[in-house]
């Protein structure tokens, strides 16, 4: 399930034109013809052509390094955590049955980008990278509908059909693979784009290596039948499988024109969702047609977190207003309470995305009444509401909501905790905020949107060393060494400036600084060695 939506900016044009040219040089020069395989060969054990799981891991890098450049990338603090409260315990029951291994742990970043796409639809990447689109959260009801798509491209990843694939093909190099790969990226951006893109990869040698990124019809039904086991185990519902296969058939969106194999939707069958039916249990009827209405007294969440998809993937005002059309009362009147809660999320974004202060004030109101006898979507409602009083300038009134959320987890959410280091600099109290996202850091070293908020609290406090250095955090985070690289030494700069902020020098801070600068260093011309 992948493809990205186009968005016509110039970075962007630029970004694509330069990827396609190099991908035509790559193909043209660096790319080898596919030699013909017996029908009969056996497969060969620990074969030399064989894609490392290093390798992928680099690979996947290097591709993703341009992903959190794209303008639809959406770092939100919010779906994220609702993403990530599906995915952690998906990750641990296929560490549990054996399919994530030990070994390769640490060769997999298992790190989930979001996109503005429309599109309902997800990817895997080398390296345990994977893309999810917004449009994808908007379409489903359940939990179990969403982690049904996380499972199955988590089976992609644990089984290496990436790599797999890879060793059918011998004479394929895996830099020409990140190459083609990143081609197609660029191309599924939209017709315009996919012109130049197009043009790169119908070459014989082109065709014979696009080919070998099929993922075959055997490895489709490993990954379901694998992702089907590792969602029971995780304790989610097996008919989110069903369920979900229902929503990708009515979208129209799998339709296999033949169009960039890789990152295209995996092809729907009829007998993959039989298949998975048997797996359930013959007495349970499949749900073509439409799923069961959940439980009006079952959590909410899902509802509200797919308002918050459709309205951060379609920011366009008309769009925007209709969701305030939907909050009228009389509208109201004929939907179940759960769905009146997504609307009454959504219509409060839509207006905060529309810079319409007492509106979003108005909206909130309701939707924090409405959610009161459901917990989960209680403290959804709160976030929401620091969210627009943090926008709005009352930072109080952000601390409150906030403070009525602590405590209600044994372990603070990430929202919950960079929602409050954002309140707490904004009232002048920068100081309490490094000393919580420090914690936070050292129990989620990978956390971007942490190193930023941290590096605009040493900035807020006059620490200039420390604030860019947070800076190199970030870019060393997103796969971008020689950025970060110029970013500490930069840092270095300013600590030889003597830019240390009110307390002096700090010895621990400039010890940990030229170290970084020395890793990355190396990092930087690896990557340039790559490119």
């Amino acid at each position: 399930m992948k493809r990205l939506h186009h968005r016509g900016t110039g970075l962007r044009k630029r970004f694509q034109q330069a990827l396609c040219a190099t991908l035509a040089l790559t193909l043209a020069l660096g790319s080898t013809p596919v030699p013909a395989q017996s029908s009969s060969a056996l497969p060969g054990l620990g074969d030399g052509n064989a894609l490392s799981p290093a390798a992928e891991r680099r690979m996947g890098d290097s591709i993703v390094r341009y992903l959190y450049r794209d303008p639809d990338y959406l770092p939100d603090l919010v779906l994220m955590d609702y993403v990530e409260s599906i995915w952690q315990p998906l990750l641990a029951a296929a560490r549990q049955r054996g399919e994530a291994l030990p070994a390769e742990e640490d060769l997999n970043a298992w790190v989930i980008l979001l996109s503005r796409e429309r599109t309902v639809n997800a990817f895997a990447l080398p390296g345990g990278y994977m893309g999810l689109h917004l449009g994808l959260i908007a379409a489903t009801q359940t939990r179990a509908e969403l982690a049904s798509v996380l499972a199955h491209e988590l089976s992609h990843v644990t089984q290496r059909h990436i790599a797999r694939n890879m060793t059918r093909q011998n004479g394929m190099a895996p830099w020409v693979l990140g190459a083609l790969v990143l081609g197609m990226l660029a191309a599924s951006k939209g017709a315009e784009n996919a012109q130049g893109a197009n043009a790169a990869i119908v070459g014989s040698q082109a065709l014979a290596v696009q080919s070998q990124l099929n993922y075959s019809r055997d490895m489709e039904r490993e990954a379901d039948r694998i992702g089907f086991a590792v969602l029971g185990d995780a304790g989610f519902s097996p008919q989110g499988f069903v369920d979900m296969f229902a929503v990708l058939q009515q979208s129209g969106r799998l339709a296999d024109g033949g169009a960039f194999p890789y990152l295209r939707s995996h092809p729907l069958t009829t007998e993959r969702m039989a298949d998975m039916q048997s797996r359930i249990g013959v007495d349970t009827p499949v749900q073509h047609a439409s799923r069961q209405t959940p439980d009006p007294a079952a959590d909410w969440v899902p509802r509200l977190m797919a308002a918050r998809a459709r309205v951060f993937m379609q920011p366009d005002p008309q769009v925007l207003a209709v969701w305030l059309a939907q909050a009228k009362d009389d509208a109201l009147q004929k939907q179940s309470d759960a769905q009146q809660a997504g609307i009454l999320y959504g219509a409060t974004l839509a207006a905060m995305q529309l810079r319409d202060g007492p509106l979003a004030i108005a909206l909130f109101a309701r939707l924090y009444g409405h959610c009161r006898d459901n917990p989960a979507a209680w403290e959804q409602a709160r976030w929401l509401g620091a969210e627009l009083a943090l926008a709005v300038g009352d930072t109080e009134r952000a601390r409150s909501l906030l403070a009525a959320s602590a405590g209600t987890r044994a372990v603070p959410a990430r929202p919950q905790v960079l929602l409050s280091a954002q309140a707490l600099i904004r009232a002048a109290q920068a100081a309490q905020a490094i000393g919580d996202l420090r914690a936070w850091l050292v129990d989620h070293p990978r956390d971007t949107a942490a190193w930023r908020l941290l590096s605009q609290a040493h900035a807020a406090l006059g620490n200039q060393v420390a604030a860019v250095r947070a800076e190199g955090e970030i870019s060393a985070l997103e796969q971008d060494a020689t950025a970060a690289l110029d970013r500490m030494r930069a840092a270095q700069d300013l600590a030889r400036a003597g830019k240390w902020g009110p307390k002096g020098p700090d010895y621990v801070e400039a010890s940990i600084l030229d170290t970084r600068t020395r890793e990355l260093g190396v990092l930087a011309r690896q990557q340039a060695l790559e490119r």
